[in-house]
């Protein structure tokens, strides 16, 4: 099979994998006439670092055959879909020469499980190590670990990879037993704890001068949405517990995408785009505005797919508002619809040294139709609408704001 033959099968077969974004690692670039590449640089951009830098990688599988025969999965075993390998120097060629033309920035590596766990992350590592150590690149690479693979694997991984990843893939035990009976919960949690303690061993030794060098960007994992019947609070449940419990970067989320020949086990339809777009909002609040999950899981333990779930919030809680921005501490700020974490900062900042008014928010280009109601300003005092039935349907987007981009 010819190369470009393999690269169109197996970059179409990884596009399932969300958990790929190359943020949080450390700053290094190659000096000059030592090594190649860089984790700075600028390509043909096709994700967004949170810090908005443009994020290109080549994104492949190292194969898409696989052991698993687990039914949301495209590439299981008893799937009907042409298959392809790399070897070893193909992928390391590809690699470099992308990187060479600007295409992209780094490499994000998966694979099936062919012949045994061992093995297929013995060929991934395999990959990292010759990029790293025969070609001196310093470009990005994220690869996805086997949780089932030997302790001395994942541990040699972390010293190439900036990033390592595991997929929890389904938010329940039961979940997975039904649609992935080969992958085990216990070995998935395993693998995460140990690898934040390796990561928290790299870290403690930063302040070496030769400190151990081990996944800089952490790790991170994945949930498929919507491939069996798990409730929003379910998934926001298992994402609060992976962070607080293993320190875990992201937890990405991917609306499960119907697939040829599926199991009757599996659900029709795919879900809503908005529901996968609703969880990352209720993720960023976990992470960077101090909710908790009892507090957004939603109605019936879903989130309400017309309105953000900080708004649901507060529409929910009128009580706590009006919230007059030149008096209120951080944490009651961050619960104001329509302000950000960096806009609630710029007005702290502000308001030191004079008293904020209408124009200030018109300045930043906030969102005054959802925010004015909530708010008490020097120039603007809160109005009956924040008691009016009415002000949950003058919220709502239009439809053609729900739309989301493909």
């Amino acid at each position: 099979m010819e190369l470009l033959e393999k690269l169109g099968i197996l970059a179409d077969a990884a596009k399932y994998d969300a958990s790929c974004a190359s943020s949080g690692t450390d700053t290094r670039h190659a000096a000059a006439g030592k090594g190649i590449g860089s984790t700075e640089g600028m390509g043909i951009c096709h994700s967004y670092a949170p810090d908005g830098r443009c994020i290109s990688l080549l994104k492949v599988l190292l194969t898409n055959a696989c052991n698993f025969d687990c039914l949301y999965c495209v590439n299981r075993a008893s799937s009907n879909v042409p298959r392809a390998r790399f070897t070893i120097a193909e992928i390391v060629k590809l690699t470099l020469d992308f990187y060479r033309r600007n295409y992209i920035e780094g490499l994000f590596l998966s694979s099936g499980i062919i012949r045994n766990p061992d093995y297929t992350m013995e060929q991934v590592v395999a990959v990292a190590r010759s990029l790293r150590v025969e070609h001196g690149f310093q470009g990005y690479i994220h690869l996805k670990t086997i949780p089932e693979a030997s302790e001395a694997l994942i541990t040699e991984a972390g010293l190439y990879a900036d990033r390592l990843s595991i997929n929890v893939e389904l938010p329940t035990e039961q979940g997975l037993a039904a649609l992935a009976p080969e992958k085990s919960v216990p070995s998935i949690r395993r693998t995460m704890g140990r690898l934040r303690l390796k990561l928290d061993e790299a870290k403690s030794e930063q302040h070496l001068k030769h400190a151990r060098r081990f996944a800089p960007a952490g790790q991170s994992t994945q949930m498929i949405v919507g491939a069996d019947a798990s409730t929003d609070r379910s998934i926001l449940d298992l994402s609060a517990n992976l962070y607080g419990s293993y320190r875990l970067k992201r937890v990405y989320y991917s609306a499960f995408s119907p697939i040829p020949d599926a199991s009757r086990k599996l659900p029709p339809a795919a879900p809503p785009l908005m529901r996968e777009h609703r969880l990352y909002q209720a993720d960023w609040l976990l992470r960077f505005y101090g909710f908790e999950v009892s507090e957004i899981g939603g109605q019936g333990g879903m989130l309400d797919l017309d309105i953000d779930p900080k708004l649901a919030w507060a529409l929910a809680h009128r009580d706590r508002f009006p919230v007059d921005l030149n008096r209120a501490g951080r944490e009651e700020l961050l619960r104001v619809p329509g302000l950000g974490a960096k806009t609630v900062e710029r007005l702290i900042s502000a308001r030191r040294h004079r008293t904020l008014r209408s124009d200030d928010l018109a300045r930043l280009r906030l969102p005054l139709a959802k925010l004015m109601p909530f708010v008490v300003l020097g120039d603007h005092k809160a109005s009956g609408l924040l008691d009016s039935e009415r002000l949950p349907a003058l919220l709502r987007p239009k439809p053609a704001q729900m739309q989301l981009p493909f």
